[in-house]
């Protein structure tokens, strides 16, 4: 069996050693041909040269260092466009999502199925955190086009006509769950639960996990312009029932019509809903911008063991 395995590394070089072992006893049992490839995310700590020290026990182990901590999508996808295996694994470094489940998941693919994705049906992370990918899951689904999967996230093995369906969608603001459920073939979800961190802490703050959310959002649905179109006919709705109201007390009933208050309030309530919506009107512009300039998904300042593309 050809695997490729892609991995993208950000500050691991306390235990990156620990998942080249339980990658390499999997090899062994499972008789893998395997082209393993670590994607240095612009890590802050010696990775990267502590990937280089361990290569020389494992002759198949591939290694791209970026140039900059680009996010963990581009790492992904940087990783998939080297791959070269029949069957490839996403996993992450930290071994939350553990090799010894590749078998299982790699049975499915042989029974015929393009893509096994992992399903977290428990989460060994703070109540804060789950309860964030919780709701956003099930938004997410609600406000997608696609048929989004709930609890997912990248891991996954995927047959190579699925890798290369994916790498034509060349968006410059990725999310590959959602890029891998667009593209459809025949997919199945594996219930598995999720280890804690062996070690070290997640590169994933608050900031890029909004980061991954909105880009989830506004790449697979358009609601929120149309959402935006929906509250515009409510506003109009109301200031053509109000000022029908303000009309009739004024000329039938001789009421004094009351003014600044009520004037202030709806100033400042469609003014902030007029912020709101050119917020997500700008969004959209600015992905579209993103798409202009074409640039590319990451720069790579050094490599081992794998041919570069020029």
């Amino acid at each position: 069996m050809n695997v490729s395995i892609i991995v993208p590394v950000y500050n691991s070089s306390s235990f990156i050693n620990k998942l080249l072992i339980a990658i390499d006893n999997e090899r062994v049992k499972n008789n893998w041909s395997l082209e393993l490839i670590l994607v240095d995310d612009g890590s802050k700590d010696s990775s990267y040269e502590k990937i280089l020290s361990l290569s020389g026990n494992y002759p198949y182990l591939k290694a791209l260092k970026l140039s900059r901590n680009f996010g963990h999508q581009y790492a992904v996808k940087t990783g998939l466009s080297y791959s070269t295996g029949d069957y490839v694994a996403i996993i992450d470094d930290d071994l939350q999502d553990p090799p010894y489940l590749l078998p299982g998941f790699f049975k499915y693919l042989e029974e015929g199925f393009d893509v096994a994705y992992g399903v977290r049906k428990k989460r060994k992370e703070s109540f804060f955190k789950k309860a964030s990918y919780n709701i956003f899951y099930r938004v997410l689904r609600r406000m997608s086009e696609i048929e989004i999967p709930l609890d997912t996230g990248d891991f996954c093995v995927m047959k190579r006509n699925v890798v290369e369906s994916m790498l034509k969608l060349n968006e410059k603001n990725p999310f590959l769950r959602g890029i891998r459920a667009w593209v459809g073939f025949n997919q199945i979800g594996v219930e598995y639960e999720r280890s804690s961190r062996v070690d070290g802490e997640s590169g994933y703050t608050l900031t890029k996990l909004l980061k991954i959310a909105i880009d989830g959002i506004f790449s697979f649905s358009n609601m929120p312009i149309r959402v935006i179109s929906f509250l515009g006919f409510i506003g109009l709705f109301f200031s053509f029932a109000y000022t029908s109201l303000l009309l009739y007390a004024k000329l039938f009933n001789n009421i004094p019509v009351p003014g600044f208050t009520t004037l202030s309030l709806l100033i400042i309530f469609f003014g902030s809903l007029t912020i709101i919506c050119l917020g997500i009107i700008g969004e959209y512009i600015v992905r579209i911008y993103d798409e202009s300039r074409r640039r590319p998904d990451s720069v790579i300042a050094a490599f081992h063991n794998i041919a570069i593309k020029r």
